[in-house]
């Protein structure tokens, strides 16, 4: 089992962030491993809502689709995948912190087709990789492209 949880404090107000962050089109350019992000379903995001995407994870091209489970604009959002070796479970919240905005996002798994042992050493690089994504996030939202 894998469970991995990141933070980081943005300021920018708290809707701002959220939009930004739950809006899947956004995803390739603050997901340092995310190539390709393709909306499955029509409309805008909410529960039920599927999306593609397409991310390089230990030297290997890997497509998954992302199920929105829950979504509260400006609070929480949910997703999970179900197929291939790593079934995941991602969820960001948001929440006003002094004048900005603290985002969490916590990473949660089962690797099915990779040892448990195997969960042991993807946990640090998760976590190591989600930092990087949040720091990116806060780069562009902060305005330092």
């Amino acid at each position: 089992m894998v469970n991995v949880q990141t933070q980081i404090h943005i300021n920018r107000p708290r809707a701002e962030v959220a939009e930004y962050a739950a809006n899947p089109d956004n995803a390739p350019q603050w997901y340092v491993n995310i190539h390709s992000s393709q909306r499955l379903t029509s409309g805008p995001v909410a529960a039920g809502s599927r999306v593609a995407f397409t991310a390089k994870f230990l030297g290997r091209e890997l497509s998954y689709t992302y199920e929105f489970v829950e979504y509260v604009p400006g609070e929480k959002l949910v997703m999970r995948t179900a197929q291939g070796p790593f079934p995941m479970q991602t969820t960001y919240t948001w929440t006003d912190d002094d004048g900005g905005t603290r985002m969490s996002l916590g990473n949660t798994g089962s690797p099915s087709g990779f040892s448990r042992l195997a969960g042991i050493f993807m946990a640090p690089m998760i976590r190591r990789e989600t930092r990087k994504d949040l720091r990116k996030l806060k780069s562009i939202l902060e305005g330092g492209h």
